[in-house]
């Protein structure tokens, strides 16, 4: 099968190729998994980005994997990338999209699980390194106020009655808590992509990046991406109408942004 052969599968299965290859100079492909969210299919084409001609690495055959996007939009691998020729590709997409219902699942965050370079089996997310410092610290400091506690407890009450213990505890854990924002998107808009750290809109792709919306169902939507002229890779485009800001955050995100007529984002919680 030649080159345009293939690419013609990849097209007619919804895969757009990314533009760069970060481990090699084979052309990749992925699109959205179609009932998983947060899980792509990845597929590594075998065909040599600089010659466009298939390559002999595998004997030109086709890579076919499962990858999860955690929070920080790094790809975690998540089943075992399976090769196959270029008549068995479809099957083979299609069992690699059936094995994702047994990849084990973070009980504390819901991400899916992968096996990192230590060989050990942990959460996409590494939800662990923000509730497990949070227990230790917690830990400690109420270790360490044990003792001034005591020394002082008279002093204490006379000064903080119950109330006001209770509002400062409430403050701390607004502090901590995330925002999540959420904007009226309906079947027919047009829309373009913002950037965003925190709450803060740092750019704006109007005028690079455009689609319609196809349809919206609960947080869901899918867009029909008719333009994109920016550098920003297909798999970061917005998919959902909500978005979770956590407290203090200047992680880099993105979100919808209507054209056809004004909608503003609101905070749900």
């Amino acid at each position: 099968m030649s080159v345009v052969q293939r690419k013609a599968m990849l097209k007619a299965e919804g895969f757009f190729p990314h533009k760069k290859n970060g481990k090699g100079t084979t052309i990749i492909y992925s699109r959205k998994h179609p009932t998983a969210k947060f899980v792509r299919v990845v597929v590594d084409s075998g065909i040599d980005s600089k010659t466009n001609k298939i390559g002999m690495v595998r004997g030109g055959k086709v890579g076919v994997k499962l990858c999860y996007v955690n929070r920080q939009k790094q790809w975690r691998e998540i089943t075992t990338e399976v090769f196959t020729t270029n008549t068995g590709l479809v099957k083979t997409i299609r069992a690699q999209e059936a094995a994702e219902k047994f990849v084990k699942t973070c009980k504390h965050c819901k991400a899916k699980k992968f096996k990192a370079k230590s060989g050990n089996v942990v959460c996409a997310n590494a939800c662990w390194t923000a509730w497990g410092n949070k227990k230790k610290n917690a830990t400690t400091k109420k270790t360490a106020q044990k003792k001034p506690q005591k020394i002082a407890a008279k002093k204490s009450q006379k000064k903080a009655p119950n109330i006001m213990v209770g509002r400062v505890e409430k403050s701390k854990r607004k502090k901590t808590a995330e925002k999540i924002f959420t904007a009226e998107i309906l079947p027919g808009d047009l829309v373009t992509v913002e950037e965003i750290e925190g709450e803060k809109v740092t750019k704006n792709f109007t005028g690079k990046i455009l689609g319609i919306v196809k349809s919206v169902k609960d947080n869901a939507v899918d867009v029909d991406w008719t333009a994109n002229t920016s550098t920003l890779e297909e798999w970061c485009l917005p998919r959902w109408k909500t978005v979770v800001v956590p407290k203090n955050s200047m992680i880099t995100d993105y979100r919808f942004k209507v054209l056809s007529r004004e909608v503003k984002y609101t905070i749900v919680t």
